[in-house]
C-alpha cells in the first residue's frame, strides 16, 4: 500500500465468507448448469470450446493459425494491501488463458466499490496493481466497468490468443500421463489466517508472491513438452480440478500426497483451524469420488481440497516423455514444481490419494 493512503477498515473485513476467493460449491454449480440443458452453447464450427465443455475458457477459431480465448474472473479482497489485491486478481484472471495454452493480449477491469465508505484512492491502488501484472504479461488493459457495491470486488475480463491445434483442454488426460503441479498449494487456508490475524509476515509474503506469479512460463514449458491436458488450480482445489479433468477424460488418477508442494505455513494454518468454507465444501462434494489411504495426514487431506486463488497449472505430461527435464525447466523459473501423481485407467473421475509413491 502506498505510504500516503491508509484504509479506514481492513479490506478483508468487508469480504463475505471465510476469507478465500472461493467459487460457488462445485455441486451447486453442476446442478445449476444441468438445469440449463440446451441453453448452454456447445462447441461447433469455429467455436472450439464453449460453455458445455466446462473448460477454463471459451475458444473461437479465427483462422488456421489463430484462436481467440475469452475468460473472466473477479473476487472480494483476500489481503489488505489494495495493490497486492489488484496484482493477485489480475494474475488469477490471466491464468485461464495460460491454462488453455494461450497468451493474454487485452483485458478490461471489472470493479465493485463502496464509494461512500472507502476512498477512491484505494481503488486506484487496486487498479494500479492489476495494471502492473498485466503489463508484465504483455497484456493491454483498455478500460473496464465499475459499479457501486457495499462489498468490494475486483478482477478482469481477458482476451488471449493461441494456435487452435495446440490448446490445452481438461478432457485430454490419457492413462500413463504424469501429473505435474507448478505451484505450491495452501492459499485458501493462509488467506483465512490473514483475515483472522493468524499469519506471520513471512507466511503472508510467501502466499502473495505465489499468487502474483504468472503462469506464463509454466504454460510455455508445458507446450514444449507436448502437454495436451492442463488446468489451473483455483477454487475447486487440487482434487476438485483433477476430478473434473479425469471425469471429462474418462479416466482415474492417483496422487502422492507427500509429493505435493505446500506453501510455508499452510499446514500450520490448518492445524490452527483456519479452514475456509470453500475448502470444506470441496471436501464434502468429493467424498464419494476420492479414496484417501491410511497414512495421509489430516492436514494434507484438507490442503488437497483447499480452495486456491491464482494457483499453478496442473498439467499432464504424456506417457513416454521424461518428466525430469520438464520439472527442471519449471524450477529454473523459480516454480516449486513436482510430479505429484499419475493418470490411470478406471472409474471416470475417481482419485486415489496415497501417503507415498
Amino acid at each position: 500500500m502506498s505510504a500516503s493512503i491508509q484504509p479506514v477498515v481492513k479490506l478483508t473485513s468487508l469480504s463475505r465468507g471465510a476469507g478465500c476467493a472461493c467459487k460457488l460449491p462445485l455441486d451447486k454449480l453442476e446442478g445449476m448448469f444441468a438445469s440449463l440443458g440446451t441453453d448452454l452453447v456447445p462447441a461447433s464450427g469455429d467455436l472450439l470450446i464453449g460453455a458445455v465443455e466446462g473448460d477454463d475458457a471459451a475458444v473461437y477459431r479465427l483462422d488456421e493459425d489463430r484462436a481467440l480465448i475469452l475468460t473472466t474472473d473477479f473476487f472480494t479482497p483476500i489481503v489488505d494491501d489494495p495493490r497486492d489485491w489488484g496484482r493477485i486478481a489480475a494474475a488469477n484472471a490471466l491464468s485461464d488463458v495460460y491454462a488453455m495454452g494461450g497468451r493474454p493480449i487485452m483485458a478490461v477491469n471489472l470493479a465493485a466499490w463502496p464509494g461512500a465508505d472507502l476512498p477512491m484512492e484505494l481503488l486506484a491502488d487496486v487498479l494500479r496493481g492489476g495494471a502492473e501484472v498485466a503489463t508484465n504479461a504483455g497484456c493491454l488493459v483498455v478500460g473496464g466497468h465499475t459499479i457501486d457495491d457495499p462489498i468490494p470486488k475486483y478482477g478482469m475480463a481477458v482476451i488471449g490468443i493461441a494456435h487452435p491445434d495446440r490448446l490445452f483442454q481438461i478432457d485430454s488426460l490419457r492413462p500413463g500421463d504424469s501429473l505435474v503441479l507448478t505451484k505450491a498449494i495452501g492459499t485458501g487456508v493462509i488467506s483465512t489466517a490473514i483475515k483472522n490475524d493468524g499469519a506471520s509476515a513471512d507466511v503472508m509474503k510467501g502466499a502473495v508472491d505465489s499468487m502474483t506469479t504468472l503462469n506464463a512460463a509454466a504454460s510455455e514449458i508445458a507446450a514444449a513438452a507436448g502437454v495436451a491436458a492442463a488446468t489451473d488450480v483455483t477454487g475447486f482445489g487440487l482434487l476438485g480440478h483433477l476430478h473434473r479433468m479425469a471425469r471429462a477424460s474418462g479416466v482415474s488418477a492417483t496422487i502422492d500426497a507427500s509429493a505435493v508442494p505446500l506453501l510455508p505455513g499452510a499446514a500450520d494454518a490448518v492445524a490452527h483451524g483456519f479452514v475456509p468454507g470453500g475448502t470444506q465444501a470441496n471436501a464434502s462434494h468429493l467424498a464419494e469420488h476420492v479414496d484417501v489411504e491410511a497414512g495421509v495426514s489430516a492436514e494434507a487431506a484438507i490442503l488437497l481440497h483447499d480452495a486456491q486463488t491464482s494457483g499453478g497449472l496442473l498439467m499432464a505430461v504424456p506417457a513416454g516423455v521424461d518428466t525430469d527435464p520438464v520439472v527442471a525447466s519449471l524450477r529454473a523459473k523459480d516454480l516449486p514444481a513436482a510430479v505429484i501423481g499419475r493418470v490411470t485407467e478406471g472409474t471416470p473421475g475417481r482419485i486415489t490419494v496415497r501417503a507415498a509413491p
